[in-house]
Formats: structure tokens, sequence, C-alpha cells
């Protein structure tokens, strides 16, 4: 029998710690990634910039994030130092967003955005590889929802929107870039002095015993069925971001101020769903929560095409809907991250987040346009429907990973 040492365990205490700072880490990696979106109607008529390039802004950034995830990712795990690269790369997004404020032309733009995706594209593998070695594999489905969904939308969708706009508006677009670089700055000191980094043999002590090798770890059912589920469901979501308030104000007809509240709801769902579906999953299983989500995220694309209520009940349905976004860190990190062993957490992570990113943050967007363009807006919706209800059953091909419900291995000799 090969033998292993029993898993060190962090105190309740430093492991809250450690979840609340990745959390409020990539929460600021949000608000910085998302800080052009909002500050964009100040920024296009100064720099004179044409839809074209504002979508090429958004695709470089995605682009190179996708790269990054893998390439960084992978680092970490060969250099054995997850903590100083992620304070490496949180000082770097920080410093893009000071480049952001300084350009002058689209050229200097596009370079500050596609140096911030290579800066930040790797914080995600290296936060969830943290929290698979540190915390306990009871809470790790909850802890690794709150470490990628409570920050990322309560800094990313509500303070950055609301503090920006109003700064950019008072003191000028330029100003609002260095407001956004500043909170990364302290984060990164926080985490310098607040998180420590875990021994190779604490590590081992939390081994799977899993894969070992690349090869290995994509012959893992698991990584392959994630990856898929991510493409599907990141598709989802950018697609919702992109085509869902033009399809509410041009084919729905209801106000600017009723779609912002009824995308705000959004935000407030995937806020609350780093809580309770992440955590669900850590009490009936992972895969029965994956397969469940799915399905529920077709209420949302068929509510805004067929409901005719009212819109606080539209926003119920938004809400429900966006419940899916709850099981996003589930493919990205947990069950890819119980799957193998953590060695090589890092690796197959950014491998997974940089796969969904590409195909599906960068392709289905472009993609759902066309059919916009020969079919109208509802087309984008009916591939929302589509991605969602595929997901749902690629999701039974999983087995479950979660520490309470999986059946035992047998001994190897």
């Amino acid at each position: 029998m090969t033998e292993r040492s029993q898993p060190v365990t962090r105190s309740a205490g430093y492991q809250t710690v450690l979840v609340a700072l990745l959390s409020l880490n990539f929460g600021i990696v949000f608000f910085d990634r998302n800080a052009l979106n909002f500050l964009m109607p100040f920024v296009q008529p100064d720099l004179q910039l044409n839809n074209v390039q504002i979508g090429m802004l958004a695709g470089a950034l995605s682009l190179t994030w996708a790269v990054a995830a893998f390439g960084i990712g992978k680092l970490s795990d060969t250099l054995g130092n997850r903590k100083l690269l992620l304070v490496l790369s949180t000082i770097a997004f920080s410093a893009c967003s000071f480049l952001t404020g300084i350009a002058s032309s689209f050229a200097l733009l596009l370079g500050a955005r596609l140096l911030m995706g290579v800066a930040e594209g790797g914080i995600m593998p290296i936060s969830h590889a943290m929290v698979a070695a540190e915390v306990s594999p009871e809470r790790r489905g909850l802890a690794q929802g709150i470490a990628q969904n409570f920050g990322s939308n309560l800094l990313g969708s509500f303070v950055a929107p609301v503090l920006l706009v109003a700064f950019a508006a008072a003191f000028g677009w330029r100003s609002a870039f260095y407001l956004a670089g500043i909170p990364g700055l302290i984060s990164a000191a926080l985490i310098w002095f607040l998180i420590r980094e875990p021994s190779a043999a604490e590590v081992q002590s939390h081994s799977t015993q899993g894969p070992s090798g690349l090869r290995e770890v994509l012959s893992e059912r698991n990584v392959p069925v994630c990856i898929v589920l991510g493409v599907l469901l990141v598709g989802y979501l950018v697609v919702c971001w992109a085509f869902m308030p033009l399809y509410l104000t041009q084919v729905r007809r209801f106000s600017p101020d009723q779609m912002s509240w009824l995308m705000g709801t959004l935000g407030i769902s995937a806020t609350i769903g780093s809580f309770v579906v992440a955590g669900l999953s850590d009490r009936i299983g992972r895969r029965p929560v994956m397969i469940a989500m799915p399905f529920v995220g077709l209420i949302l694309p068929l509510g805004a095409m067929f409901f005719d209520g009212s819109v606080f009940m539209l926003a119920a349905l938004f809400f429900i809907g966006w419940g899916v976004n709850g099981i996003f860190p589930l493919f990205m990190a947990t069950v890819p991250s119980e799957s193998v062993d953590l060695r090589l957490a890092g690796t197959v992570l950014g491998l997974c987040m940089g796969t969904c990113e590409v195909l599906g943050g960068v392709l289905a967007p472009p993609i759902a346009g066309v059919f916009a363009d020969r079919f109208g807006l509802a087309a984008p919706l009916w591939i929302m429907a589509g991605l969602t209800l595929v997901a749902g059953f690629v999701a039974m091909a999983l087995k479950e990973t979660s520490p309470r419900h999986r059946k035992p291995e047998p001994a190897r000799a």
C-alpha cells in the first residue's frame, strides 16, 4: 500500500481569512476588468473609437486572459510558489489599470488591455489551487464558490459601475482608472503579509493521489466533462451580457432604467449563489447540483422572451435562472481539483478556465451576433437556451467527487 501522511489542516480562522482575501482579490480583478465597459461612454468619444475597436478591446483581454490562465497556472505548479505569483500578478494588473488611464490612442489602450489579460488570467487558477490545498474538503465547494463569485459580483457588478461612473463624471475617466488601480496594491500587501505558502509536504498530504501527468489528467473523465461544461456555460454567460440588454430595450421595449435593474438582478443572484449553490454541493453532492442548475438556467432566456407579467416578476425569474452561475466554481475548480493530484491543481484549473474563456468567452459573442443580424435579437437568447440545455445533459457524465458522497476507490497495492 502507498503510504500517505495525515493532511495538515489549517485553523478555521485561517481558512476564513484565506478565502476572504482571495475573494476580495478576485473582486478587484473584475472591478478592473469591467472598468472599461462602464467607462466606455466617456472613453469612446475622447479617443474616437468605433464599434469594431470596442469589440476588439473586449476580445483581446479575453484572449490573453485565457492564455495566461493555463500558462501561469502551470507555472505555479512548476515553481511551487503560488503566493509570490499571486502577489506579482495582482501588482501587475493594478499597474495595467494605470496604463489604461494614460492611454492616448486605440493602440495604446489595446496594449494595456492585452497586458491586463496576461496579469489577471492566472489569478483564479492560483487562488483555487490555494483553496484546494488549504481548506477542509468538506467545505471546499462553499469556499471555492465564495472565492470566485462573491467578491467578483459584489465589486465587479455593483460597486464598479456606481463608483467609477460617478468618479469619471466628476474628475474624468482617466482619474477613474487611476482610482481602479489602487485597491489591487492594497490587496497584494494583505496577501503577502497574511497568507502563507504551504510547503511541498503539506500539498502532498492533501494530494488526492489521482492522475499525475497532463496526459493522465485529460484521461480523467471529469476533466474533459468540466471543460465542455465550461465552454457551454461561459458562452451562455457572455452572450447574455452582450445581447440581453439590447433584447430588453429594443424588443421588449423596457426603459433603460428597467433594463439596468433587471441586469442588476443577475449580480445579486450570483452573489447569493456563491453561498447557496456551492454550499449545497457540499451537502448533497457535486453531481446532482451540476445536473440540475443548467436546466434551471433555461428560465432566464425563456422568461425574457415569453413572460408578459410585471417587471418585478420578471426580475424574480432572472434571479432564479441566473442561479446557474453558482456552479461555475464547481466545474472550473472544485470538481477538477478533486479529480486530480493537487500538485497539478494550478495546471488543470488553468486548462479548464483558459479553454472556457477562449471557446466560450471569445467565440460565442461573435457567433451569436451573426445569428442576431440574420434572425433578430431573439436568436442569441435561443442560443443561450440551447447551450444550457446541452450542459445539463453533459453534466450527467460526471463522476461524484464530494468527499461526503463519492464511493471509495479500491485499495491499490
